[in-house]
């Protein structure tokens, strides 16, 4: 059994040519750099969140980018297919003209009945449906955008290019003009404006000598 020296307390190994002191510098060195240590970890940890948020940015303006070009590309889509679908209705029912200017004869004069009537009226209604549209009447100012002049003449009775009778009516689908009417028109009488401007002079001084106006001499 060892003895213990009384008074002898028990001291840290120390590597020969050194002192206890110098320990004491080492293990403070070692607490200073575990702080250096979480500071750039944490920078790092900061730089991937930018990173992640930077493609997140650019995630979300291609997915925009891409919703605005479906949006885009719908709306092609449908415009395109109305176009077709009016074209296609335009082209069956400008066919169908002819046939309908024979039931409107048939009608001025008379002879719409029986069981022809019906399928006319129903020819008329199925066409009015697809947005078929009649147009042309008498005394309507002749307009050449929507009407087609096959006779001219002169009128006493008009004062501007008028439609004096409907030789053929126009038909029109929405906006789209598909036959104008065909039309005879009137112009006013040549120098029917002048005569009647003169006579407007000379009744206005007839009233004014008999109203006691200024007379000449």
């Amino acid at each position: 059994m060892t003895e213990e020296t009384p008074g002898f307390e028990e001291k840290p190994d120390v590597p020969s040519g050194a002192t206890p002191d110098d320990a004491e510098p080492k293990a403070a060195s070692e607490e200073g750099a575990a702080p250096a240590g979480d500071a750039n970890q944490t920078a790092g940890l900061v730089a991937q969140l930018d990173q992640v948020r930077t493609a997140l940015n650019e995630r979300t303006l291609d997915l925009q980018r891409l919703q605005a070009e479906y949006q885009n590309y719908r709306r092609r889509v449908e415009r395109d297919r109305v176009a077709v679908r009016e074209i296609a209705i335009a082209n069956l029912l400008t066919e169908l003209l002819p046939v309908l200017d024979d039931i409107g004869r048939a009608r001025e004069h008379g002879e719409l009945v029986g069981g022809f009537k019906s399928v006319a009226e129903s020819l008329e209604t199925v066409a009015a449906k697809m947005g078929l549209q009649q147009f042309g009447k008498e005394g309507e100012p002749f307009d050449p955008t929507i009407h087609e002049a096959l006779m001219h003449s002169y009128a006493p009775d008009v004062t501007e290019t008028t439609c004096v009778a409907i030789l053929q009516p126009g038909y029109r689908i929405g906006e789209r003009t598909i036959r104008p009417a065909r039309v005879a028109v009137a112009e006013p009488q040549p120098g029917a404006q002048t005569v009647k401007a003169e006579g407007a002079d000379e009744g206005t001084a007839a009233d004014d000598k008999d109203n006691g106006g200024p007379e000449e001499g």
